[in-house]
């Protein structure tokens, strides 16, 4: 199983450890990470994904490395895509978790979506974890992310372990 880990670039210390933890946890579970490649977020959650002892691929921007990279990524995949690479980075998942929220995290929550509406229901989690908050003209939830309370709910919700 591959899950996509989303987050901003600028996050804040709570951000950043969420992140950690859920890299963590999926990778003692086996799961393959993928994440931006980048700081922030991408770089918790590579570095939680390390700590477990798991892999952790960034799907990354440019094809010419760059410094800002995340130094824990286990592989990269260099898109040459710019931001086009978030719906890369979405394709490839089995499940999405957006740590935080950017503007790219949210073109990421919407792919996701996209990508969600096109399987059986409940086959492909949008999990939301301190993040955007998705809501129709009336101020209702959008049916289909799911807002997670930390990160082994996150966890368990991508993995579809949650009851």
């Amino acid at each position: 199983m591959q899950v996509a880990v989303c987050g901003p670039a600028e996050c804040t210390e709570a951000e950043a450890r969420a992140a950690f933890a859920v890299g963590r946890l999926l990778a003692v579970r086996g799961v393959t990470v993928l994440c931006g490649g980048g700081p922030g977020v991408m770089a918790a959650v590579a570095a939680g994904v390390r700590s477990g002892h798991g892999t952790v691929v960034g799907i990354l921007p440019g094809i010419e490395a760059n410094p800002r990279e995340s130094p824990d990524l286990s592989l990269t995949v260099r898109t040459g895509l710019g931001q086009a690479r978030n719906v890369v980075l979405v394709g490839s998942a089995d499940a999405v978790i957006a740590v935080g929220g950017s503007w790219g995290t949210l073109s990421e929550v919407a792919h996701a979506m996209r990508r969600a509406a096109d399987r059986p229901p409940g086959s492909f989690p949008v999990v939301s974890l301190g993040g955007w908050r998705v809501v129709d003209h009336d101020g209702r939830p959008v049916p289909g992310v799911v807002e997670a309370s930390d990160a082994d709910h996150a966890v368990a919700l991508a993995l579809g372990e949650a009851g």
